[in-house]
């Protein structure tokens, strides 16, 4: 058993695995806003890893996550709109409303995110990787992005684009995505399950470690997690 003191904050990649299964089971059980995530066993060699190390090898993933936003011209046409809803609703004409209702919903732009969460030899911490796209598969770039991430992260971005997220290749698809650079998760897991009052056991931190750690991250992307799955340990 591992003494919490000496631990380092990072995990081996069986250590990985077994969180990320319990963060995955938690996650569908209690998180109905999105969809599950699902284990892609992805081995390096398949042909030489034994059968334990075939379902270690992998990572999570969420996929075809759809934000939508409105561009310019729509926030404009919005704007009209409000206006005429109030103008109707004080003449009591019903067919502005839908109209102005109809021309909205017409007007949104479809954004596609993939969301993975794949385990760093280097760091021996999770990593979140992320690709943006649009209804037609055109891919976004950086600057896209940037603008559809919550402000408090679009301001951390505009100070360190290259250390906060960066374009590298994914580990196991070999094709360029954008990740969340994992420098420091190790120190600042550890010092969150030291002053945790609970001071719960290794095997315990196993199964919290995913959800504690996306919990943090996840806000970057703006993908939060419900404080029922905080609160449900």
């Amino acid at each position: 058993m591992m003494d919490l003191l000496h631990w380092d904050g990072t995990l081996s990649a069986k250590d990985f695995r077994i969180g990320a299964v319990a963060f995955a089971q938690k996650w569908e059980s209690l998180n109905f806003a999105f969809p599950p995530w699902v284990w892609v066993p992805c081995p390096k060699h398949p042909w030489l890893a034994s059968p334990e190390l075939l379902q270690e090898e992998g990572y999570l993933s969420m996929e075809k996550i759809c934000i939508s936003r409105l561009n310019e011209e729509d926030i404009d046409q919005t704007t009209q709109i409000d206006t005429d809803e109030e103008e109707a609703s004080c003449s009591g004409n019903k067919d502005v409303i839908d109209d102005a209702t109809l021309v909205q919903r017409n007007h949104h732009e479809l954004h596609y995110y993939d969301f993975h969460i794949v385990y760093s030899n280097t760091f021996r911490v999770p990593v979140l990787y992320l690709r943006a796209y649009c209804s037609d598969g055109q891919p976004l770039q950086l600057d896209e992005i940037e603008k559809e991430l919550p402000t408090c992260s679009s301001k951390e971005l505009s100070k360190s684009k290259w250390t906060f997220i960066t374009q590298e290749e994914h580990p196991h698809l070999k094709r360029p995505w954008y990740k969340l650079h994992p420098c420091g998760t190790g120190e600042w897991m550890k010092l969150l399950f030291l002053n945790d009052t609970a001071q719960p056991k290794f095997e315990v931190v196993l199964e919290l470690y995913l959800l504690s750690w996306f919990s943090v991250v996840g806000q970057v992307v703006g993908l939060r997690i419900p404080f029922k799955m905080l609160n449900d340990r």
